[in-house]
């Protein structure tokens, strides 16, 4: 409370209002939401804060991520604010000094473990990965190793690593687990498993019932079993991965304060609530979860060192490519 007067008082004496609603201009953001969704975060954003005009860069965080590298490259980056995929790419940039820190952001609401220390960056959601099942399989999965088992043999379906950025994230998670490790990824390849592609065909391989097995991202098969889709998503007893779809201001940031008040939005119960009604697994554990999801205290987390992912990562995939082939 002592903080929050002493920045109004300074407010008032120098003029300069610092309320959120007084935030304006032009912010720029690079995103890999999917499009309605970015859309929709973008009106819910401009609603609050009407005389900040958004412009905005929409794909895939890869793509994205190509196009700042390029933008870095030219001395000429242009978003203040970042809104992608994962933790690790966020780690990549905070080392590189890229990052502005945001320490003031209230994040006393959430889970330490999935923010920065130094408020570098802020993690938004809990996009998690686990195991989809086609409802026709005999055998119930409540663990990875059940995917080891004789009835799983040849019906197991998986993202590439060398694709998906979740599967990266997973297969991290996974083979940093003490129980589970390499070992995993080993009996995976003698059960058959192809590693390929990206989540949406993993899920279709086994909604369509090619395949009885998968890891997937948690809301392609929980939304579409809604609608009637064979399939049942299993949150496992070690525990889930989840990228977090993290928020980040640049050090190039034109705008900061528009930065800022938009990733005090992002972190607020309303734009936490957008996240759920957007179908997704808010990172605020007082927003009820949406349909199909169990209460967020009954999901459990893989510990996830996002630095130690980032280290690790050129191993990583060279491992998986040894045990997969490439």
């Amino acid at each position: 409370m002592t903080r929050m007067f002493s920045v109004a008082a300074l407010a008032a004496v120098v003029g300069a209002p610092l309320a959120a609603q007084d935030v304006s201009g032009t912010l720029t953001l690079y995103t890999s939401q999917p499009n309605a969704d970015a859309q929709a975060t973008v009106d819910a954003f401009q609603a609050a804060h009407p005389d900040v005009e958004v412009e905005w860069f929409r794909d895939g965080t890869t793509r994205v991520m190509a196009k700042l590298r390029a933008e870095f490259e030219a001395g000429n980056a242009q978003p203040d604010v970042l809104l992608i995929a994962d933790m690790v790419t966020m780690e990549g940039l905070e080392a590189e000094g890229r990052l502005m820190a945001y320490p003031e952001a209230d994040i006393s609401a959430y889970d330490p473990a999935i923010m920065d220390d130094e408020g570098h960056y802020f993690s938004t959601k809990l996009i998690t990965t686990g195991i989809v099942y086609n409802t026709a399989a005999e055998m119930i999965p409540s663990s990875y190793l059940d995917l080891l088992k004789p009835e799983a043999q040849g019906q197991i379906a998986m993202p590439s690593p060398l694709t998906s950025g979740a599967a990266t994230i997973h297969m991290a998670a996974l083979t940093a687990h003490p129980d589970l490790g390499w070992d995993l990824y080993e009996g995976l390849a003698d059960q058959g498993a192809i590693p390929e592609g990206g989540n949406g065909g993993t899920y279709r391989a086994v909604a369509g019932g090619e395949k009885l097995y998968g890891f997937v991202v948690d809301f392609l098969p929980i939304r579409n079993k809604l609608d009637g889709a064979p399939v049942e998503f299993v949150f496992p007893e070690e525990g889930v991965s989840a990228v977090t779809e993290p928020a980040a201001i640049l050090s190039t940031a034109r705008n900061p304060d528009a930065a800022k008040a938009f990733i005090d939005f992002l972190l607020s119960p309303e734009g936490q609530q957008l996240a759920a009604d957007q179908g997704y697994l808010p990172a605020h554990p007082a927003i009820t979860p949406p349909e199909g999801f169990p209460p967020r205290n009954e999901i459990k987390l893989i510990d996830f060192d996002p630095a130690q992912a980032l280290a690790n990562d050129m191993e990583n995939k060279q491992r998986f490519i040894d045990i997969f082939g490439g």
